[in-house]
């Protein structure tokens, strides 16, 4: 199977069975950054709090995904290609160039995490370079084999990061002091919120990338809830815990604070290569919406190659990691609220023939762009008091929902 094929999968070809698409999503999300966040809120906020935020915000945003999956098992076709029912041909190469961008920081950062803990029990400070750049190579090489590669992959990672990750947990608890209370303001509690809900969204420009092999589209959508939920539900919260016993929300600090390095090594190097896997197939399907006659192979390549080197150049992707989930939610939401509109509210379905036909489409539905942007400027704008986060995703749907009544606005 071509590793970023572009195509309408058959009917006849969508055997993916759910289990595996919850697999996928699981290993996406079970990564160092999803620590993090969970570190970052535990800084801010006393135990409960953090963990009734951390729960809504998981909830909430793995929900926004999931309700699109069914969109890729109805049509068989790519994000990006459904992308250009609501936005047009060139609308939704803008959503292409907001993903293929923003990637290469993912790439970099889950190189950089899992370089940490791998040098920790192997080679030292010095070794870093060698092994983020290993596993930007590895990550790679396993994309670039096709889906079923990337699906036989999860399916020897995640048994091996629930093991792992099940001696972590065992241990942090063990070693838990109790959280400081802390009070926190409604608009507080909100800024929290934003920052969940952007973490779980950031996954959202993929939403029919792999639920297109699976032929069940509410299996499909299930299957993406539980595999962005259940990990930010349970890595959440053990992030808060080791951000305590630590007295810091560095993740090589958090996890060497508990002294087990192999295991700790095992969980974090996995969960990273396996979100890469996800992160370098969608910059890839991405690129190919945007170079016509790109070679799949060599946008695997280009695409995982380029995140390695940028991981090994700077740092500052996981010091401005809080400010990374901001501005992807400030992007995502309002272009997630246009496909909820599309095609959860008003269930429209995907023209294949339209879709991969750029004369026949506008360059520019200006219902879908100006939602959008719209959007943007309301999540931008909304005062801390509340939040931006469910404004801009009402802003965005309700303006398409208006729009899309009259016809649609060719721009060229």
């Amino acid at each position: 199977m071509d590793a970023a094929d572009v195509s309408p999968v058959p009917e006849s070809q969508r055997t993916q069975p759910p289990f595996d698409l919850f697999l996928i999503f699981i290993a996406a999300n079970v990564v160092a950054t999803t620590l993090q966040t969970g570190a970052v809120l535990g800084s801010k906020y006393g135990g409960r709090t953090a963990l009734l935020v951390t729960v809504a915000g998981a909830a909430f945003g793995a929900l926004l995904v999931a309700l699109l999956a069914p969109v890729g098992s109805k049509s068989g076709v790519p994000s990006m290609i459904a992308a250009r029912s609501p936005l047009g041909f060139r609308g939704a190469q803008l959503v292409s160039a907001v993903l293929f961008l923003t990637n290469f920081a993912w790439i970099a950062i889950n190189n950089q995490i899992a370089a940490s803990a791998c040098a920790q029990v192997l080679g030292g400070p010095a070794a870093l370079p060698i092994w983020s750049a290993a596993l930007g190579v590895l990550s790679t090489a396993v994309v670039a084999a096709g889906p079923r590669a990337v699906g036989h992959a999860d399916r020897f990672a995640v048994p091996v990061m629930a093991i792992a990750g099940a001696v972590l947990t065992y241990v942090a608890i063990n070693m838990a002091v109790p959280p400081p209370s802390a009070a926190a303001s409604r608009s507080d509690l909100l800024w929290g919120l934003d920052v969940v809900i952007g973490y779980q969204v950031s996954w959202l420009l993929m939403f029919a990338d792999y639920s297109r092999y699976t032929r069940s589209g509410r299996a499909a959508a299930t299957a993406v809830w539980a595999g962005l939920a259940l990990p930010a539900f349970w890595l959440m919260p053990l992030g808060m815990t080791l951000a305590q016993i630590a007295g810091s929300a560095d993740p090589g600090a958090m996890l060497a604070s508990i002294g087990q390095g192999w295991w700790t090594a095992a969980l974090i190097t996995l969960a990273s290569v396996t979100t890469n896997f996800v992160n370098i197939y969608m910059s890839s399907l991405a690129w190919k919406t945007l170079a016509k006659g790109a070679s799949s192979r060599s946008a695997v390549w280009s695409i995982g190659l380029i995140g390695t080197a940028l991981g090994l150049i700077s740092s500052v992707w996981l010091t401005r990691f809080a400010d990374l989930m901001v501005l992807l939610g400030s992007i995502l939401i309002p272009v997630g609220g246009v496909f909820l509109a599309h095609f959860v509210v008003l269930r429209r379905p995907v023209d294949l023939q339209r879709v991969y036909d750029p004369a026949a489409l506008p360059a520019f539905r200006i219902a879908g762009i100006a939602a959008w942007a719209a959007g943007y400027v309301v999540y931008k704008l909304s005062p801390a008091s509340i939040g931006a986060t469910l404004p801009a995703l009402a802003t965005s749907m309700l303006l398409y929902l208006v729009l899309s009544r009259g016809r649609d606005t060719l721009v060229t």
